[in-house]
């Protein structure tokens, strides 16, 4: 007895493992180890020349080798989905399931908890209209595992003249005051409207900017710190283990948990936005956490609103390669196969696509954004493989009472409207700006949108 007690009291007295310090090939070589896969097709790169091996199609006519999308509205057993209840109930559940095994990883059960505090708070001035101004700290608890430490960034930004709580979009980038301005681009001409956050408060909103570098590292060698790290003890993902998109949802999701406590703000009415990886990141932030009322999902492309199934610009075996598999899953890596034990996979056999992903944020207020290629916001993004993606997310938004962005084409013979057409009229909306790959061009045009979606002041704006 005696002995046992000294043993658990000297194992407990151990300092803890140091976390695996591995290069990202090292990472992705060890999830193709854990999977059985021996080798991986190569992704097209946008950057070939037309007629190269590896060159990206380009070319409407072989876009969509695989035209059959999973069905939203049918349960695996077959029947379909003709009831709200039963969305809710039934085929939602099973769309999550497929996406935390296959595609976006699951959050652990054990994951810490997080304490928020005010480490700063003044008010100032924003493009001329007085706001206040909060800089926070979420520190997530790291008393089993002291080794990684994470502290989650975010700044809030609202309007000092708000009579009362005011709508919040929550904004994944750097949360700097005043904001830091959106790089230029060499030879782009910058977006004739004022930055996004002065166009919020303006509008007599409120923003809140959330480093995603705070929650987990954009790399494969960062996959075993960051909160990925924390919850694994410094150890390597399992093949359903989260990557960094759902570890940035979730970091936005404990974002929320603060907003909602703050009197400033509405805590009905918080939206999340973001562009690119990081529009990517909003929506799947959306579809998973009902408590957030809008998304402006910005330029998302693979692996966002962009259909997997698409062969057009960037396909699943650049999510699959090493550069961008930490976004995903590990088990993501099957679809990419070109020799494994199980044989190869494509993206036919995902058992799960964009589509469904929209769906999960219904019948919530969903905007999909994109730019121009002429602008930067490159054919690489499959704009059009984002607009299928969305007409055939619409038959949920109807299901549940919301209007979708009225397209009645089957999605495989839906045509994006002309630029600068915005399908708004209903709860989830496509509008394609004239800029570049930003959203900013755009963001006039969601906060009108939601204004009057929402019955908010400015709706006629």
């Amino acid at each position: 007895m005696l002995a046992t007690i000294l043993l658990t009291a000297a194992t407990t007295m151990l300092p803890a493992q140091e976390p695996l310090t591995w290069t990202t090939a090292q990472d992705h070589a060890n999830m193709m180890q854990q999977l059985g896969i021996k080798a991986l097709r190569p992704g097209p790169s946008g950057r070939a020349a037309p007629g190269a091996p590896n060159a990206a199609n380009y070319d409407p006519a072989k876009a969509n080798p695989y035209p059959s999308l999973p069905e939203a509205l049918v349960l695996k057993n077959g029947r379909k989905v003709t009831k709200a209840d039963q969305w809710r109930k039934q085929r939602r559940p099973e769309i999550i399931e497929d996406f935390e095994r296959e595609v976006i990883g699951r959050v652990p059960r054990n994951v810490p908890k997080v304490t928020w505090t005010v480490t700063d708070k003044t008010t100032t001035t924003l493009a001329g209209l007085a706001v206040e101004a909060k800089k926070l700290t979420g520190h997530v608890d790291n008393s089993a595992y002291p080794v990684i430490n994470v502290d989650i960034q975010m700044t809030l930004v609202t309007p000092a003249a708000a009579k009362g709580p005011v709508p919040v979009l929550m904004m994944f980038g750097q949360p700097t005051f005043p904001p830091a301005l959106p790089p230029n681009f060499p030879n782009r001409p910058a977006p004739a409207d004022p930055p996004s956050q002065q166009q919020l408060i303006a509008a007599g909103w409120g923003y809140a900017a959330i480093s995603p570098a705070s929650i987990q590292a954009d790399n494969g060698a960062g996959l075993t710190r960051g909160i990925i790290g924390l919850v694994n003890k410094g150890q390597a993902r399992k093949p359903d283990d989260w990557g960094s998109l759902r570890a940035w949802g979730w970091g936005a999701s404990r974002g929320l948990d603060y907003l909602e406590t703050d009197p400033a703000v509405d805590k009905t009415k918080v939206g999340i936005e973001g562009v690119s990886r990081y529009g990517k990141a909003a929506l799947v932030t959306m579809a998973f956490d009902t408590r957030f009322a809008m998304v402006l999902v910005g330029s998302s492309g693979e692996g966002g609103a962009k259909l997997h199934r698409r062969n057009f610009g960037e396909a699943v075996e650049n999510l699959t390669a090493s550069g961008e598999y930490h976004w995903m899953a590990g088990n993501f890596l099957k679809y990419g196969t070109a020799e494994s034990t199980f044989g190869a996979k494509t993206a036919a056999d995902i058992p799960v696509d964009a589509h469904q992903l929209i769906a999960l944020c219904a019948p919530r207020l969903t905007f999909i954004s994109y730019g121009i290629p002429e602008k930067g916001d490159a054919n690489w993004l499959d704009q059009q493989g984002s607009y299928m993606a969305t007409v055939a997310a619409g038959p949920v938004f109807r299901l549940l009472g919301a209007r979708d962005i009225g397209d009645t084409n089957h999605y495989n013979n839906a045509k994006m409207p002309p630029v600068n057409t915005g399908l708004l009229e209903g709860h989830l909306a496509w509008r394609q700006h004239d800029g570049g790959h930003e959203d900013r061009s755009n963001m006039k045009h969601f906060i009108a949108w939601a204004n009057r979606m929402l019955k908010l002041p400015h709706s006629s704006n």
